[in-house]
């Protein structure tokens, strides 16, 4: 399958530069960023939220779909839109590379206010992509179609998958998350934590651990399983813990008055 030289050209990009990552700290985010962000991240919902969540994914992975399937619809009505957490989404070149970096070539090229919803559909087509792949011309033409369907013509189209910036920017990104530590998608942060399924000392279970810390919600800890139901657990047990933080400095405020 052949998409662009441009995209094959990035792909060889990414070898070049594994050694070498972006590093540096966070750069302090704007009044419409959370400070749990960098200055070029892409995010969605209130910047004041309790909670941020960072998640780590590649538009190529089949993991990460699932979970923008399974978990994300939720996620987006009930924590996002009412203001209780900020999403934040990092884009990293799993799976099949030339997948990845043509999806997300697409997603830069849209307005920004569509960036999302292109990520979305990405995820929703993903798996007609990958059956189109089968055949000659088919992987391009379901691009195609999927950017016709976001008001883009075949000649933005094919520009958008030539753009080298566009292409570095992606790897660029890529890159950023491998020097953070990141080695597979989906990965979660919550206020800077890193989520985590694994093995406590002794047990047989995997569970999900926040930090050094295991999650314990009721006494019990969270199976390491990725699902709506999980992660409305997790969520409304942050959330809990971050209200119970701010109820706690506001009283240790009033004392020193």
């Amino acid at each position: 399958m052949q998409l662009t030289r441009r995209v094959f050209s990035a792909i060889a990009l990414t070898a070049t530069l594994a050694l070498s990552a972006c590093g540096g700290d966070a750069t302090p985010a704007g009044d419409s960023q959370s400070s749990y962000e960098r200055a070029n991240d892409r995010g969605i919902g209130s910047a004041t939220a309790p909670l941020t969540m960072i998640e780590y994914a590649s538009v190529a992975c089949s993991h990460c779909a699932a979970f923008h399937q399974e978990v994300w619809p939720m996620l987006e009505s009930d924590y996002i839109q009412t203001g209780k957490v900020r999403f934040v989404f990092r884009e990293m070149i799993t799976g099949s590379p030339q997948f990845a970096i043509a999806g997300f070539a697409l997603a830069h090229c849209v307005a920004p206010e569509r960036y999302f919803d292109m990520i979305d559909l990405l995820f929703q087509q993903q798996r007609a992509i990958f059956q189109a792949a089968g055949e000659p011309g088919g992987a391009r033409s379901q691009y195609l179609a999927i950017a016709a369907s976001m008001g883009m013509s075949e000649t933005a189209f094919t520009a958008c998958l030539d753009n080298q910036d566009i292409n570095a920017e992606i790897v660029a990104s890529h890159e950023q998350a491998l020097a953070d530590g990141i080695d597979s998608t989906p990965r979660f942060l919550f206020n800077g934590e890193l989520l985590e399924a694994r093995r406590a000392p002794g047990a047989s279970e995997f569970t999900y651990f926040l930090g050094t810390r295991q999650v314990m919600i009721d006494g019990e800890p969270v199976p390491g399983i990725v699902d709506a139901d999980t992660f409305r657990r997790l969520i409304d047990h942050l959330l809990a813990q971050s209200d119970g933080e701010s109820d706690g400095e506001a009283a240790a405020a009033g004392e020193q008055e």
